[in-house]
């Protein structure tokens, strides 16, 4: 992993209370990961730290857009992401993250690297299934969707082809006794 420097929050030397961080994050953010899923991204990170007497508080909030392709299409769109997550710090005696919400810090240390928490919360704000909006509201014009619309049009043609004749071969017997059912 690359150097995240601008991600480290020194704690040490801040006063008890409430201080904001605000981070624009475009895909150089994501190559520090090797991520590239993204065509671009544009997301705004805002990180709120209380820092209380013996603990802080961490408050990530991001919204933007990141450019991907469709799922049905492969036609790229820039599907809006937004999310938010907590994280509370506390001190031991070994560093300890296996909890997703609790982060334990040895004693002495001074500064946070926020990096991988905000990598996570945008990752995994993506939806799994990607449908650009054009296809939803049918104002999008692919050669992909076209041939899928001529491929539908074709097989519900021929089930409606296989409906007739499966209703003009039928036994006259059979026919009979159907009748008997709808005169009651």
């Amino acid at each position: 992993m690359k150097n995240t420097k601008e991600f480290l929050i020194p704690f040490v030397g801040l006063k008890l209370g409430k201080h904001h961080f605000e981070y624009q994050l475009s895909n150089a953010f994501f190559e520090i990961f090797d991520y590239d899923e993204f065509q671009n991204s544009d997301i705004k990170v805002n990180v709120v730290l209380e820092k209380k007497s013996n603990m802080l508080e961490l408050a990530f909030k991001h919204k933007g857009t990141v450019n991907v392709p469709c799922d049905l299409t492969s036609e790229d769109f820039d599907l809006p992401v937004k999310g938010k997550m907590k994280l509370i710090v506390r001190f031991g005696d070994e560093y300890n993250n296996d909890n997703e919400e609790l982060l334990i810090l040895p004693f002495g240390e001074f500064e946070i690297d926020v990096a991988q928490y905000i990598y996570e919360m945008i990752v995994l704000s993506v939806p799994l299934r990607r449908v650009h909006p054009g296809v939803k509201d049918g104002s999008l014009k692919t050669e992909a969707l076209d041939k899928l619309k001529e491929l539908t049009l074709k097989e519900s043609k021929e089930e409606e082809k296989n409906k007739e004749n499966k209703e003009e071969n039928t036994d006259p017997r059979w026919d009979k006794l159907k009748k008997l059912l709808t005169d009651k």
